[in-house]
């Protein structure tokens, strides 16, 4: 697994070739996704939610060109400290970062690049990315649905972001033969929103149902992801009207301001946490932590089965 720019930090080495639970994290949702210190401490917390369930964290960085699969503390806090001076790192990205010698910080799909090659099958994080609103016409679609056309991970999220249209999302991911398991729920989760006017694909209620369905898509040899959808704890979930109308301001202000691709969802992020005087971010934070504790009861169950 190891080479000159592939690195895997020996603890993470160990629990992948024992057979025992590893689940992958991003690092964009530390360097772009959250303000310093914030950042920082939530990326620490989430380990140490995985680590409580008896899981092994990995979280997924390029640092000077290598990528590190599992930081340490203070690799973490570097790439907090970086923020967007690292480069967000989507599947095109990886060798121009690798070849450079730069930091980056992991996509979803990029994650579920490293996390594939590394032997580790369960991936934790906010929301994944979408068909952006209006894409019928800047066809700005994220890299994250193709990569889970492609790549046998699971990733465990809170839904789309709702800041992308989530109904074509579904569309696209369907088309691509990409199945969406929305856990406990009818309903697609909406990031902020524990639910959405889109019914769920498929409903799960046991984390064992989860694992069997991973499986079985491993041994019908499908080659492709699956979206885990978490819906985010009822006491954190952001009121409708309330969130609606911040990304209503907040995609104005992006539209005004000529912001495009890759900085969108940055943006858009940023200005719905000041638009909702902080509690969007602390709704992020936890649905976060919701998904890494998910996620690492079916990483647990999953290597029962392997």
């Amino acid at each position: 697994m190891n080479s000159e720019n592939f690195v895997l930090k020996r603890e993470v080495a160990e629990a992948v070739r024992e057979n025992r639970a590893v689940v992958a994290l991003e690092s964009t949702i530390i360097s772009h996704g959250m303000p310093y210190p914030q950042n920082v401490e939530t990326a620490l917390r989430v380990e140490e939610a995985i680590r409580e369930c008896g899981a092994v964290p990995a979280t997924i960085a390029a640092i000077g060109g290598v990528i590190r699969v599992g930081l340490s503390p203070e690799e973490i806090e570097y790439i907090g400290k970086r923020g967007p001076e690292a480069v967000k790192c989507s599947r095109r990205d990886l060798p121009f970062v690798v070849g450079k010698k730069l930091d980056g910080a992991m996509t979803v799909a990029s994650t579920m690049i490293c996390a594939k090659r590394a032997g580790i099958k369960v991936f934790a994080t906010g929301g994944i990315g979408g068909v952006h609103r209006g894409a019928e016409t800047t066809m700005d679609i994220s890299a994250d649905l193709d990569e889970l056309a492609r790549t046998d991970v699971t990733v465990v999220c809170a839904g789309v972001k709702s800041i992308l249209d989530i109904g074509l999302t579904l569309e696209y991911l369907e088309t691509k033969g990409v199945a969406v398991l929305c856990y406990g729920t009818d309903t697609m989760p909406a990031f902020y929103t524990a639910k959405s006017p889109y019914a769920a694909p498929f409903r799960v209620d046991t984390v064992e149902e989860i694992a069997s369905f991973m499986k079985a898509r491993d041994e019908l040899e499908l080659g492709c992801g699956t979206v885990v959808a978490n819906p985010v704890p009822e006491e954190y979930s952001m009121p409708e009207d309330v969130i609606n109308a911040a990304i209503g301001q907040a995609l104005r202000e992006a539209s005004e301001a000529g912001i495009k691709g890759k900085a969108t969802t940055p943006f858009l992020l940023a200005r719905i946490k000041d638009i909702t005087g902080g509690d969007s971010l602390e709704s992020n934070i936890q649905l976060v932590l919701n998904n890494a504790r998910l996620a690492s009861r079916i990483a647990l169950e999953y290597v029962k089965k392997r």
